[in-house]
């Protein structure tokens, strides 16, 4: 073959290099998984299942890295107060060592109490059972993946747990209750997580970027803004983070997380020095931001890694208990090669396939900028501490996915309400001098938020009614309206969420009815 064709066929080739090395690096994880848990297991009965579900959990906590961890740090990629490089090794450690310090040695077998176990009663059907629920929500979440839509991990695997434990016992075995819960989650989530990002976002504009001097604005809102949001994730931390480790009732994971705030509030009064070196712009206000985002990409990685790990090895726990003590607990203990698999699979499955979710969520959704993204950091943590007081059940990704979603729409409000009142300003002054039309819409763009009100109300007052036609006012709304969030990942994103707990649940369902009957004699 000449070297001109060799060089052709290599071209062709090029782009499946990356996902072969990617596919090749996790089927050697899974293959350790194999050999570490063989040697380790040695003669104990039904060895071969526990290294198979072993197997399993890996591929779980692997697709968990991929597609959840994604929300806490493709805000910040997205903004570019870190690199998709920078941001996977500081998620990769963090989650990594949130799972292994944090993670508990104990979990829950039946996630959420979703089935009632003493039904199946059978050991070996409750192992088939518990399998086929990992597998499911593993395969459901790789599915996912590849269609660039971030769900839930919990939800992928409550559905699991709910389709196979449905297979093994019947519509009896389920707790409908929960399910309602978990279903009300759908709602509940995105929508406080939006709401919550869109009023801080709000918040920034009216306290700094809306006033005539941005960097003297920036000198005292933005320690404040830290000191709030250091409250909020040493809270969030305290509450769900270091829950396993350090239990601690609301109001006292409050004060302590006030007294952080307060001590971060002194550390970084300072930073009007820093302001001082920033551009008076948004730009330079942004900037400001960029270490705050860090921080919390960190630390929401830490507190995901500490609770979404027992998706991972909470099922593969309850194997391992059922195998060794030929029963059925409500809780499990974790042994630390447990733990092991969990934690590594996270931070691996983030590496190799974490960037295609992370760019999904940090700029596929909306254009996000570090006050944006601080926004949605801090939806993401007060989201979880408010729903927890009140025993509502959320989903990390969807307050996460709901937060970039509020944001974007708040900016097409706000987009939107300023092109109306620039389009009055000059049916106002029709027929006019055109510099003095372009002098007051210049002063109008710089003016504070307070001023613009009086000045439209002032141009309302001495100016003659524009007489516009119905079908004038139709045409500038729709002159108006400007999108900022691209529909088609709402809508596709959307629909995953609606669809995870059915698909996981029938796919648990059938793999469970395929392992009975290749395990039956």
């Amino acid at each position: 073959m000449e070297l001109q064709n060799i060089a052709q066929i290599e071209y062709a080739t090029r782009f499946g290099r990356p996902e072969m090395f990617r596919f090749g690096a996790a089927l050697t994880f899974i293959i350790l998984i194999m050999l570490v848990a063989g040697m380790s297991l040695g003669d104990l009965p039904q060895s071969y299942m526990l290294i198979a579900a072993a197997m399993i959990g890996g591929y779980m906590a692997m697709n968990i890295g991929a597609n959840d961890v994604a929300n806490n740090v493709g805000p910040a990629v997205g903004s570019k107060a870190l690199t998709l490089a920078g941001a996977i090794a500081i998620a990769a450690i963090f989650e990594a060592s949130g799972a292994l310090i944090a993670g508990g040695d104990v979990v829950s077998t039946i996630k959420k109490g979703i089935i009632n176990p003493e039904v199946v009663g059978d050991p070996q059907v409750f192992i088939w059972l518990m399998m086929a629920a990992l597998l499911a929500g593993a395969l459901w979440l790789n599915l996912a993946t590849a269609l660039g839509a971030p769900v839930s991990t919990t939800h992928s695997i409550v559905g699991g747990v709910l389709g196979a434990g449905i297979a093994a016992g019947g519509f009896g075995i389920a707790d409908w209750g929960k399910m309602g819960q978990i279903a009300a989650s759908w709602v509940i989530s995105p929508v406080l997580g939006g709401l919550i990002a869109a009023f801080f976002l709000y918040l920034i504009k009216r306290t700094i970027t809306y006033q005539s001097d941005m960097k003297v604005a920036a000198q005292k809102m933005v320690p404040l803004l830290v000191a709030i949001m250091a409250w909020a994730f040493s809270t969030y931390l305290i509450l769900k983070g270091l829950k396993r480790l350090w239990k601690l009732e609301f109001g006292v994971a409050a004060l302590l997380g006030l007294a952080i705030a307060i001590g971060i509030y002194l550390l970084v009064r300072p930073i009007h020095r820093a302001a001082e070196r920033q551009t008076a712009d948004k730009a330079g206000v942004n900037r400001l931001f960029t270490i705050p985002l860090i921080f919390a990409a960190a630390l929401l990685s830490f507190a995901h890694g500490a609770n979404d790990v027992a998706n991972a090895v909470g099922p593969l726990a309850a194997i391992n208990d059922a195998i060794l003590h030929g029963g059925i607990a409500a809780k499990a203990s974790i042994p630390l090669w447990v733990m092991m698999v969990g934690a590594l699979g996270i931070a691996i499955g983030l590496a190799l396939y974490g960037p295609k979710l992370i760019r999904t969520v940090g700029s596929e959704i909306t254009e996000l900028d570090q006050m944006r993204a601080f926004s949605i950091a801090m939806a993401a943590a007060i989201t979880v501490i408010i729903a927890t007081q009140l025993g509502l059940p959320v989903s990390s990704t969807h307050i996460a996915v709901g937060a970039v979603f509020g944001v974007g729409f708040l900016r097409e409000y706000l987009k939107a309400s300023y092109s109306k009142m620039v389009e009055e300003i000059k049916v106002h002054h029709r027929g006019q001098d055109e510099a003095a039309v372009e002098k007051f819409l210049n002063d109008f763009r710089i003016a504070t938020v307070a001023t613009k009100a009086e000045m439209l109300q002032q141009l309302k007052e001495h100016a003659a009614p524009a007489e516009l036609s119905k079908k004038e006012r139709k045409g500038l709304k729709r002159v108006y309206k400007t999108e900022l969030v691209k529909r088609s990942a709402v809508l596709r994103i959307v629909a995953a969420w609606l669809i995870t707990v059915p698909v996981s649940g029938l796919l648990a369902a059938l793999l469970f009815f395929t392992i009975r009957g290749m395990m039956l004699p």
